[in-house]
C-alpha cells in the first residue's frame, strides 16, 4: 500500500465508522471503483484498534461508571449489590451485542462471498438511507422524547438486532442503530450515544476476530501501514464523534441521508454505465 492509500483508507474508516454512512461500504468501494488491492488483515486490525480507542477514550467516564456499576450487579466492587441505571445500561449493551456476534459467526462466509459487491452496497445505501430519513423526520416532529432509562431491555435488543443486519455492507452500523433508536422514541443525541456505546463491544469483537485471523495466517505484517493507519483512524474517529454530537441537534440526520442517496444513485449509475 502506498502512503496515500493508507491515509485515505484509514481516514475513511475513522470518519465513517461512527457517521451513519457505512464504513464497510467506503472501504470496499476503492477496490471496486478504483481497482485498489485489498488492504490486508493487518491494516484492518490497525484501523479497528484506532477507532476502538477513539470511542473508548471519548466516552471514558461513561465506560468507567458503567463498568463499576456492572461489577456491582455481579457482586464485585464498591457498588456490590446495588441496582442502578448504569448497571442496567451495561447489561443492555452486552446483551444487545449478542445478535451481531451470532450473525457474524454464522453468516460471515456467505456475506464475504455474496454481499461485498458494488450493487449490494448501492441498494443497501439507498434503502437504509430512506429509513434513516423517515426516522429523523419522525424524531423532529416529536414533542417529547423517551429518556434513555425508559428504553428497556426489549428496546436495546431491537437495536442490537439492527446492528446484526449492519454486517451487510452498505447498511451502516451506526446508521441503522440510530434509525431504530429514533423510531423507539429516543432523541437524536441519546440515539447516537447509545449507538456509540454499543459500538465498543462490537468493534472489539470484530478486531479480536481479525487479530486471530492475522495470527493464524501467513500474511506478512506491514508495521508502518498498521501504525500510521491506526493513528489516522484514531484521530479522525475521535474528531468525528465530537463534532457529530456537537452538530447533531442543529443539523439532524438529513445531511447524511442526502449523502447516502447521492452515493447510492451514483453507484447505480456507475454499475449500469
Amino acid at each position: 500500500m502506498s502512503t496515500l492509500e493508507i491515509f485515505i483508507l484509514a481516514l475513511l474508516q475513522g470518519l465513517t465508522e461512527f457517521l451513519p454512512i457505512s464504513s464497510s461500504a467506503h472501504l470496499i468501494l476503492p477496490s471496486q471503483v478504483l481497482g485498489w488491492k485489498d488492504q490486508g488483515l493487518g491494516f484492518d486490525v490497525a484501523v479497528h484498534v484506532g477507532t476502538l480507542l477513539a470511542v473508548m477514550i471519548y466516552f471514558r467516564k461513561e465506560v468507567a461508571i458503567m463498568a463499576v456499576a456492572w461489577l456491582g450487579t455481579v457482586g464485585v466492587g464498591p457498588d456490590k449489590g446495588r441496582s442502578s441505571f448504569d448497571g442496567k445500561l451495561a447489561w443492555w449493551i452486552l446483551l444487545a451485542t449478542i445478535p451481531a456476534g451470532l450473525f457474524g459467526l454464522l453468516g460471515k462466509d456467505f456475506i464475504e462471498e455474496n454481499l461485498r459487491s458494488a450493487l449490494v452496497i448501492a441498494l443497501t445505501t439507498l434503502l437504509f438511507g430512506f429509513l434513516l430519513g423517515f426516522a429523523d423526520i419522525k424524531a423532529g416532529n416529536r414533542t417529547e422524547h423517551k429518556p434513555m432509562d425508559k428504553l428497556g431491555l426489549k428496546g436495546a435488543m431491537l437495536i442490537g438486532l439492527a446492528q446484526a443486519v449492519a454486517l451487510i455492507p452498505g447498511t451502516s452500523r451506526s446508521g441503522i442503530t440510530m434509525t431504530i433508536g429514533l423510531m423507539l422514541g429516543l432523541s437524536r443525541d441519546n440515539a447516537a450515544r447509545f449507538s456509540f456505546l454499543l459500538s465498543i463491544p462490537a468493534i472489539a469483537m470484530a478486531g479480536s476476530y481479525l487479530t486471530l485471523k492475522l495470527v493464524l495466517s501467513t500474511e506478512s505484517v506491514g508495521w508502518f501501514a498498521m501504525g500510521l493507519g491506526s493513528l489516522i483512524a484514531f484521530v479522525s474517529a475521535y474528531a468525528c464523534i465530537h463534532y457529530f454530537l456537537l452538530l447533531l441537534e442543529k443539523l439532524g440526520m438529513m445531511p447524511f441521508v442526502i449523502y447516502r442517496l447521492i452515493l447510492g444513485f451514483g453507484l447505480l449509475w456507475f454499475i449500469l454505465a
